[in-house]
C-alpha cells in the first residue's frame, strides 16, 4: 500500500465523543483521536526484527520502528490485522502470534499529527531461515538487533527511532518482550 491520497482516506476505528467510529486515518491523526492499533515484534535467535519506515510514509518517514504496526480495518480482529500487515509490509507468513497485552500511548509524530493509540501488541518467534520481502512503499530497510543494542542505539541517536518504539521499550519492555 502506498501513501497516495486514496490510502490516506482509509477509515480506521477511532473514538469520537466516546463512541468507536470509522474515521479517516489522516483526520484521526490531525485531531489526535484515540484509535485502535496493532504492533508486532518478531524475534529470532534473541534478536528483534526492526524496520526503517519508507520515506514516502506521511509521518515518521525514515525512522526505525518495531517489526510492524498498523491500524485494523473496521471489525478486523487484532490478530488477523497483525498477520495481514506482516505479509503486506515484510512478506512474512505463517508465524504464530502471541498476544502480549494492550498499551495506550499518545505521541506527537510531526507535521501536526498525533498518534493516540490503544495498541494490541503481539510477539512472534521466527525460524532462522524465514525469508523477508519488504514492500518498498512501506519499508526501506530491516535488520535484526538485540534488545541491549537497540536500547543503546536509541540512547545514542533517539531521533532515528519512532516515538512509539521509545515508549514500548521504556515503559512496556517487560510485558512485550519479557525483558
Amino acid at each position: 500500500m502506498t501513501n497516495t491520497a486514496d490510502n490516506l482516506k482509509i477509515m480506521i476505528p477511532a473514538w469520537v465523543d466516546g463512541t468507536l467510529t470509522p474515521v479517516e486515518k489522516l483526520e484521526t491523526h490531525l485531531r489526535g483521536l484515540r484509535h485502535l492499533a496493532v504492533s508486532v515484534f518478531v524475534i529470532r535467535d534473541g534478536k528483534i526484527l526492526i524496520q526503517r519506515r519508507a520515506l514516502s510514509k506521511y509521518h515518521t518517514p525514515g525512522l526505525w520502528a518495531n517489526t510492524c504496526c498498523t491500524h485494523p480495518d473496521w471489525d478486523e480482529p487484532p490478530a488477523d490485522c497483525a498477520a495481514r500487515r506482516l505479509t503486506e509490509e515484510l512478506g512474512i507468513t505463517g508465524l504464530s502470534l502471541t498476544h502480549r497485552g494492550q498499551v495506550e500511548y499518545r505521541a506527537e509524530v510531526g507535521n501536526g499529527l498525533t498518534e493516540h493509540e490503544l495498541v494490541d501488541v503481539f510477539l512472534a518467534d521466527a525460524p532462522g531461515d524465514m525469508p523477508l520481502a519488504p514492500n518498498p512503499d512501506e519499508v526501506m530497510d530491516t535488520r535484526w538487533i538485540t534488545l541491549e543494542d537497540l536500547k543503546a542505539e536509541i540512547a545514542q541517536t533517539p531521533d532515528a527511532f519512532t516515538p512509539w518504539l521509545h515508549i514500548y521499550l521504556d515503559r512496556h519492555s517487560d510485558m512485550i518482550l519479557g525483558a
